[in-house]
């Protein structure tokens, strides 16, 4: 998912998003202690992504309060 795709999300749809995706990441680090995963890149992806949901979340919050 791109930034430009997550800038036209509610504040709510971004926080539910958000949690999901951690929920993902707790999920592929269990996996890959166990060495189940063979797709070691979508814990990279998943922190990315995480990341990006967070920055557009101050972004909406910082527009808020100006």
């Amino acid at each position: 998912m791109t930034f430009a795709e997550l800038e036209k999300k509610s504040a709510a749809d971004l926080t539910k998003l958000l949690a999901e995706q951690r929920e993902e990441l707790r999920e592929l680090r269990f996996k890959l202690a166990a060495n189940q995963l063979k797709q070691n890149h979508k814990v990279k992806d998943t922190k990315r992504l995480i990341a990006r949901i967070q920055t557009r979340l101050k972004q909406i919050t910082n527009q808020q309060e100006a």
